[in-house]
């Protein structure tokens, strides 16, 4: 029997199979802002706009699921903005009392500070002070923020299903508190201060746990189907396995377990090389994983990667969006999808997606090979 797209993400995290392959890439902002062309200042703060290009992406390329990476937007966006001028065709410069920001079509907003504050040192944070007691922002970049909106934190959903109804599944996405570690202190003192001050880290590390895990059980209460946890400096350029199981994995676990306890999927979404991580991150108790990018963006082998922690859970991925969708050759983009799918379709739980999200330059005719394979050899005998 034909499934809705609901129906089919839900069967996949639900390590059963569906009636086909599921199909649901994220989209950097990038990729959606070269689809839709919109003003990139507006797209970018307008809760109602951005909901409209997400459904929009989903229809027109014929996903089964929406990613809402940003949430909170305000209603107000405007009131802080001293002026918005066009530079160039899909280019604005946004100015604020303390900062300037570019916006385009090509990538993530840039940002200049007026009079950028330096990070503070291990020893000088203050665990009262320098940790807000409620998540108000997502660390996107670096320099950049996304300040949510306390009186509006989830009506990005309320809109979503007033455009697509119970159609897709719609997941929303928090941070790691691995991120936010990093971001209070800077990447590279952060890291350092693994090693230097290990206890005060850890006393860092499980506020913003306690927070972000209170933002996403609320968050599980907008009517979503899953939850992304976004840790993409859990990787092996990054830290040792031994300090993923000491500073990522008891603080991840414990987000986890808040949102499942709501009756939610979970996924953690780390880029990059993990091969060596794949059982601790399992151990974590999410219900899947994402990316799991290959060679040589990675270094996952799909099928190594079912028979290692495909038992107990979903595996979201995982197609090169640069070496197969964007620079690939048309034989050679289909022939890496089709092993991919074919891999896939041998696993409890799968749902085709690009490993990290579709790069901007990926054309929309690369996109729609995505939902064409899936119709063509996608489907479960």
């Amino acid at each position: 029997m034909k499934m809705t797209p609901r129906e089919r993400v839900i069967e996949a995290m639900s390590l059963r199979k569906p009636d086909r392959v599921p199909l649901m890439c994220q989209f950097s902002i990038g990729a959606m802002m070269q689809q839709l062309k919109p003003s990139p200042a507006e797209f970018w703060y307008d809760g109602r706009l951005f909901s409209v290009g997400l459904a929009d992406l989903c229809e027109r390329f014929s996903f089964d699921g929406i990613l809402v990476s940003l949430h909170g937007h305000s209603p107000q966006w405007r009131d802080e903005i001293i002026s918005i001028k066009k530079i160039e065709e899909g280019k604005e410069e946004v100015v604020f009392k303390d900062r300037t920001e570019i916006h385009s079509w090509n990538d993530l907003p840039m940002v200049k500070y007026n009079n950028k504050r330096e990070k503070k040192g291990i020893d000088e944070i203050d665990l009262l002070r320098d940790i807000p007691d409620v998540i108000d922002y997502i660390p996107v970049s670096q320099d950049l923020y996304f300040r949510i909106d306390q009186q509006y934190p989830f009506e990005i959903f309320g809109y979503l299903r007033e455009l697509v109804g119970d159609k897709y599944s719609i997941h929303g996405e928090i941070t790691s508190p691995f991120d936010y570690f990093l971001d209070l202190l800077g990447y590279e003192q952060g890291l350092i201060s693994l090693i230097l001050n290990p206890d005060k880290c850890k006393k860092i590390l499980e506020k913003f746990t306690h927070n972000i895990a209170d933002l996403a059980e609320k968050m599980c209460n907008c009517g979503i189907d899953a939850i992304k946890i976004s840790s993409p400096f859990a990787g092996m350029g990054f830290i040792s396995p031994e300090h993923y199981s000491e500073f990522v994995l008891p603080y991840e676990s414990k987000i986890i377990s808040a949102i499942k306890a709501k009756g939610k999927f979970t996924y953690i979404h780390t880029c990059g090389h993990i091969d060596d991580r794949l059982e601790l991150m399992r151990d974590s108790g999410s219900s899947g994983l994402e990316c799991l990018d290959p060679e040589p963006v990675g270094n996952v082998d799909l099928s190594n990667a079912f028979s290692r922690v495909g038992e107990s859970m979903f595996i979201k991925g995982n197609i090169d969006s640069v070496n197969t969708l964007l620079f690939a050759d048309d034989i050679k983009a289909y022939e890496d999808v089709k092993k991919i799918i074919e891999t896939g379709m041998k696993g409890r739980g799968f749902i085709l997606s690009t490993a990290c999200s579709l790069a901007p330059k990926v054309t929309s005719q690369r996109i729609e090979m995505l939902h064409n394979m899936v119709e063509d050899i996608g489907y479960y005998i």
